[in-house]
């Protein structure tokens, strides 16, 4: 059995992802999972990031399906309306990969 999520994994961002979200915000869904959601709580191999307008930057909020934890995590990047309002990591076991929505069919 693997651990979901293992930092020494290969790590990627889906073409909707890159097209749509500075790299930033993509590197922090990859900090948050690291240092504020792993070998805190278990977690699921998928994973999901509402993006909120928080004043004008940017809030991350986690959830996991089965699970009541959630947490915010507030960044200091600024809020756009263009962003995705969620997005989703999954970790298949090989490679983790953060996608919209519309990308896990």
């Amino acid at each position: 059995m693997y651990e979901v999520f293992d930092s020494h994994r290969s790590r990627y961002a889906s073409v909707g992802i890159v097209s749509s979200m500075p790299g930033e915000l993509i590197d922090s869904i990859w900090v948050i999972i690291d240092l504020d959601l792993k070998g805190v709580i278990p977690l699921s191999n998928l994973i999901a990031f509402d993006l909120i307008n928080n004043n004008g930057t940017v809030t991350m909020h986690f959830s996991q399906e089965d699970s009541n934890v959630e947490m915010a995590i507030d960044l200091p990047f600024p809020y756009s309306y263009d962003l995705p309002k969620e997005v989703y990591a999954y970790d298949d076991g090989s490679r983790q990969t953060i996608l919209l929505p519309s990308e896990t069919n």
